[in-house]
């Protein structure tokens, strides 16, 4: 090899591992703890989107971006809806949200719950493309407890041109699901619900029925927190994911709940945490389906059922 030839060379093996570690400096992973953020924060650039209701103005972290939880939402007879895509393009657009650079969702984190909405949202702008995309474990509440910068200004970004398509690859619709439920398909069934909400002895406000889908499993999200915890364990055990719910390698997952909320969770932790492959979320959910024709399991009869209303239980 000639001089020049080992010099060319030696630029391009520079070249690519100066790339792939470009590439790792700006992949923080699907979670994200307040201190790993902070440190790569200058490094990586990300748009923090903070997608919190009614607690923007009050205090966010510093630099964060307002894109509440609603614009990813939909009506309230069927809150699980995804909105249309061209709706979504317009919100992500006004945001200034582009496909080549990070998102880290931010939740307010008091709470388990709130960490479905994060995944929500993750869900749906991994759905419509967004590649680089991570959740603050903990979110606002975390990251104000590390004694990390917060700011009371307003922040906006540039208005973006964007071309989005739904990649139905994570997602499972009523007709699919309903098909599954009348044996023209196969897929594990999991029910992110507490139990009650399982067992037919609660429902939904926008619920027809009360009940789940038959032959579902029940796995509620708060199998991933550990007790009293409001961040998400990071360490999930896909094998023991498999065997508890039948898993089969490759066998399609849907996880469902009320609105696609909690079930988001259920999705996050066993598809981006574990690794199991084909998990997709039902969005419309139990509310969604409820109010079709289609079979349901515990379902009460309507004396049981006006019992459980009454009692909450």
């Amino acid at each position: 090899m000639t001089r020049l030839a080992r010099i060319s060379a030696a630029v391009a093996t520079g070249a690519a591992l100066f790339a792939a570690s470009s590439a790792m400096a700006s992949d923080l992973g699907p979670l994200v703890t307040p201190s790993e953020l902070n440190a790569e924060i200058d490094t990586v650039d990300p748009v923090l989107l903070d997608i919190r209701t009614g607690s923007y103005e009050k205090g966010h972290i510093d630099g964060a971006v307002y894109a509440p939880y609603s614009l990813f939402r939909g009506p309230d007879d069927n809150p699980g809806q995804v909105p249309p895509i061209a709706k979504l393009q317009a919100s992500f657009e006004q945001i200034g949200l582009e496909p080549d650079r990070p998102i880290v969702i931010i939740a307010q984190g008091d709470t388990d719950t709130d960490f479905g909405a994060a995944a929500r949202v993750y869900w749906t702008l991994k759905s419509t493309g967004f590649t680089e995309l991570s959740i603050l474990n903990g979110g606002t509440t975390a990251w104000a407890n590390a004694g990390l910068p917060m700011s009371d200004v307003t922040e906006n970004l540039m208005p973006t041109d964007l071309d989005l398509t739904w990649n139905d690859r994570w997602t499972a619709e009523t007709p699919a699901v309903s098909d599954l439920v009348n044996g023209k398909g196969k897929a594990v069934l999991v029910d992110a619900r507490p139990p009650a909400f399982f067992e037919g002895k609660k429902a939904h406000s926008a619920a027809s029925r009360p009940g789940t889908l038959p032959g579902a499993e029940n796995l509620p999200y708060t199998k991933f927190f550990r007790s009293g915890a409001t961040v998400i364990d990071a360490k999930t055990d896909a094998a023991a994911l498999k065997e508890q719910l039948g898993i089969k390698d490759g066998e399609e997952v849907v996880s469902f709940c009320n609105t696609g909320h909690w079930a988001a969770t259920d999705w996050f932790a066993m598809s981006e945490l574990a690794g199991i492959d084909n998990v997709k979320l039902y969005p419309g959910s139990m509310v969604e389906y409820s109010q079709t024709d289609g079979e349901m399991a515990n379902t009460p009869g309507l004396l049981q059922n006006l019992l459980n209303q009454l009692t909450g239980g």
